[in-house]
């Protein structure tokens, strides 16, 4: 089944955009508060009240926006995968992805909404409630970034060309958690093909994003993740003409297994760059 553009279209994005920012004002609220309502998962993860604020909202507003297609988050019990190799389409959302980052209020958390189809994120939307920043993606449509009440405007991943010198080195996005120093041994083997390189260090699904808007080039992405923390966000990426490739340099693809947990991925911006010759047979420690 292809992309149905009567169906899946900007209007469908529009609602998208809207549900994320009530899912952000939402978290905001809890987020001015003294006590956040900390708790912990079974997975020894956090869970606060913002979490099950925005999955609330998310939940009753995606269900229904399109007959037939459920809802899966972060936030609630995932289908045996024996009912959801069934589906061709569906909702996937982190309510709050980066709750580490919004216990620690350090702003870089974010609300991801994504509609897979076919295994592929066709539409994403990726809200940050604390500076209003909005990033979206439709597949055949692009990617675009809203600040705030102000227009809409267009992004793009950036070019390689000039990039790896002293006054314009290539932008490399790591993790503020998770998995740096791996990050710093790849760096190493790449500098020789690479040159001169700048890392910047960021939560949540933003790393992405800032690929997707020409601010990085790279990120790599060396510790766990899971489908609903790069859904929507890699539709960002691939609709601003990146690509997110796991470690087979395959592009990352969606419920085709039973566990959620995603592979070691990289995510690329210029595609007209030779990454493949780049990456290939790279050995990444774990």
């Amino acid at each position: 089944m292809s992309v149905d553009q009567a169906v899946v279209n900007k209007e469908v994005m529009n609602k998208v955009v809207a549900l994320c920012r009530l899912a952000g004002e939402a978290i905001l609220e809890i987020y001015a508060r003294s006590d956040l309502g900390v708790e912990v998962k079974a997975d020894e993860s956090p869970l606060t009240a913002a979490d099950l604020a925005a999955h609330h909202i998310l939940v009753d507003g995606l269900e229904g926006l399109l007959e037939g297609v459920p809802v899966l988050s972060e936030e609630a019990a995932a289908p045996p995968f024996s009912k959801r190799s069934q589906w061709q389409r569906y909702w996937i959302i982190d309510p709050l992805d980066g709750t580490k980052e919004f216990i620690k209020r350090s702003g870089e958390f974010t609300v991801n909404v994504a509609l897979v189809e076919n295994h592929v994120p066709i539409l994403g939307v990726v809200h940050v409630p604390v500076s209003g920043v909005t990033y979206t993606g439709l597949s055949g449509a692009g990617a675009q970034k809203i600040e705030g009440e102000q227009p809409a405007q267009s992004i793009a991943v950036r070019t390689m060309n000039g990039r790896g010198s002293a006054d314009k080195p290539v932008t490399v996005v790591a993790s503020r958690s998770h998995g740096a120093g791996a990050v710093d041994d790849l760096l190493t083997r790449l500098a020789k093909d690479l040159g001169q390189t700048d890392t910047c260090n960021m939560g949540s699904s933003l790393k992405l994003c800032l690929v997707a808007e020409g601010s990085a080039d790279i990120y790599p992405r060396l510790a766990p993740t899971m489908e609903w923390d790069t859904a929507a966000a890699q539709a960002v990426v691939e609709a601003a003409g990146g690509q997110v490739l796991n470690f087979d340099l395959e592009p990352l693809c969606y419920n085709q297994k039973d566990e959620l947990l995603n592979p070691y991925f990289y995510v690329l911006g210029d595609s007209s760059f030779p990454w493949r010759d780049l990456l290939s047979g790279l050995e990444v420690k774990s």
